[in-house]
């Protein structure tokens, strides 16, 4: 039986139907995506408010200048999705997310390691894009209702906020691949304009004597702020970074894919970083603001204020639905036998649940988020050493392989598990922890690594030297074995077995 277009808009999607295709590879039949594709996608999941103080804490804690914050943004932001950008060239290879097609690499059993870590990361971004998201909501009710006061102070309108949010989330997540890249390209250039709009209004405010006479700050610092925008920005996309590139159409250029990925993303996350520096210089209010949204509603008139925060808003559900459809397809790589539309539903709960406890039991939140994605850019930069590695002699993923965990598989190799591979990237993020301190806001440190005080560690630059570990190791000890094989027609529907993931 061959797959019809009529089949094939169904298990892909359309804007009026739910994606029914889980973690299965795509045949090249349906992979039609084009690089403009992948630029919107990128490009509306980084207009959110959290490039803000990203920015503000460059001007604040790091001492650069404004000019020194915007090149630390191209390098950091636009360079690090440049790596997603890479990963999303295994998607068009592949046809599958990248954690799935991870499985040729560490095997289908060692291949749990870096996707249970893949996940945690998704649902700690997605923890902080709701919170942030109902931060927004508590602020839009504050003019228009008055109920100010805070989150603990209104417990019930808080929760409702957060399933305000996380209702939007999952009505788009939900539907799939084709509605998220029609709203990720139509909705970026209604909230970008809302977003242009606050931004000429900050800028006529800022003190540009005060911005001129800044000294600039040392190398050291920069270096640390490009290690910061990265781990906060493409660090944590970049598994997700095939997810949506395998629907794109096989004949696509790896540079076409790799440059879409940077400018989407870098482009947006280079002016929100930048407003950010602008805003904090000579005031550093956002940088300490344990509610960013609240401090920048603060700086605006009331009549500014809400098309601010409906700005606000937008981005950071642009960036969460995509986030949470990442999720749940890794949510099905570590083999939770559900549909997709479930995994979805699943992921946001815990999300959600996430969000109350920040918002209505803890002290605080933006410290310990710059804690967490300073601590998973270890374990994720560690697999990329490995994957990117891999992707060097490989050219091709099986793609009834990618499904069959039987023993005896192609990708079981030895137990499960790929020992090279795995043990090249636990090999990394040991020595990558050996030079990052772990340290929530002001409080002692809570892991001190042993070359932490070195130059690399002092400037935060732990998460190249695990890359560097990962790729070598796996390189010197062999690399792939196996990978270059006749390929199979893949525009044919893939076989069905009781061990097949869907």
């Amino acid at each position: 039986m061959t797959t019809t277009p009529t089949d094939a808009g169904t298990k892909s999607g359309t804007l009026t139907t739910i994606e029914q295709r889980g973690i299965e590879p795509v045949p090249v039949a349906e992979r039609t995506g084009t690089p403009g594709a992948l630029f919107w996608v990128w490009f509306a999941a980084n207009i959110s408010i959290l490039g803000l103080p990203l920015g503000a804490t460059l001007v604040a804690f790091q001492g650069l200048t404004v000019w020194q914050a915007l090149l630390v943004a191209v390098m950091g932001a636009a360079g690090s999705f440049a790596v997603v950008g890479v990963i999303s060239i295994a998607g068009r290879r592949g046809g599958a997310p990248g954690l799935t097609l991870s499985r040729a690499v560490f095997g289908v059993r060692g291949n749990v390691g870096p996707t249970a870590v893949s996940l945690l990361s998704r649902l700690g971004w997605e923890t902080v894009n709701t919170t942030t998201a109902a931060f927004v909501l508590l602020s839009l009710f504050t003019i228009l209702f008055g109920t100010d006061g805070g989150s603990k102070a209104h417990p019930v309108i808080t929760v409702v906020a957060i399933l305000l949010f996380v209702a939007a989330t999952v009505l788009i997540s939900g539907l799939g691949h084709a509605f998220i890249v029609a709203v990720q390209k139509w909705a970026t250039w209604v909230f970008g304009a809302l977003n242009v709009f606050v931004a000429v209004f900050l800028v006529a405010r800022i003190d540009w004597d005060v911005v001129g006479a800044q000294p600039a700050g040392p190398v050291a610092a920069m270096v640390i702020g490009i290690g910061t925008i990265a781990a906060g920005t493409g660090i944590g996309w970049a598994t997700a970074g095939a997810d949506i590139a395998r629907y794109t159409r096989t004949g696509v250029r790896a540079g076409k894919l790799v440059a879409a990925s940077a400018a989407g993303a870098g482009i947006p996350l280079v002016v929100l970083v930048g407003l950010g520096s602008l805003v904090s210089a000579g005031d550093p209010t956002l940088a300490q603001a344990g509610d960013p949204v609240a401090a920048i509603r603060d700086m605006l008139p009331s009549w500014m204020a809400v098309p601010y925060l409906i700005a606000a808003f937008g981005g950071l559900l642009l960036s969460n639905h995509l986030s949470v459809y990442s999720a749940s397809l890794t949510t099905l790589t570590l083999g939770v036998k559900v549909p997709r539309v479930w995994a979805v539903a699943v992921d946001v709960v815990i999300t959600t649940l996430g969000a109350m406890y920040f918002m209505l039991v803890a002290d605080g939140f933006y410290a310990p988020f710059i804690t967490f994605i300073s601590v998973l850019a270890v374990p994720i930069t560690a697999w990329l050493g490995v994957f990117i590695a891999d992707m060097l002699r490989r050219t091709w993923y099986d793609p009834t392989a990618l499904l069959d965990l039987r023993r005896g598989g192609r990708y079981w190799y030895a137990g499960g598990i790929a020992w090279r591979a795995v043990t090249a990237w636990v090999v990394a993020i040991v020595v990558g922890f050996l030079f990052t301190n772990v340290q929530v806001g002001d409080a002692d440190p809570v892991f001190v690594g042993a070359f932490s005080d070195t130059w690399i560690g002092a400037n935060g630059l732990g998460w190249v030297v695990t890359f560097i570990v990962a790729a070598a190791v796996y390189l010197l000890t062999g690399g792939p074995r196996g990978t270059l094989h006749e390929q199979p027609d893949q525009s044919a529907p893939l076989p069905r077995t009781e061990h097949t993931v869907r």
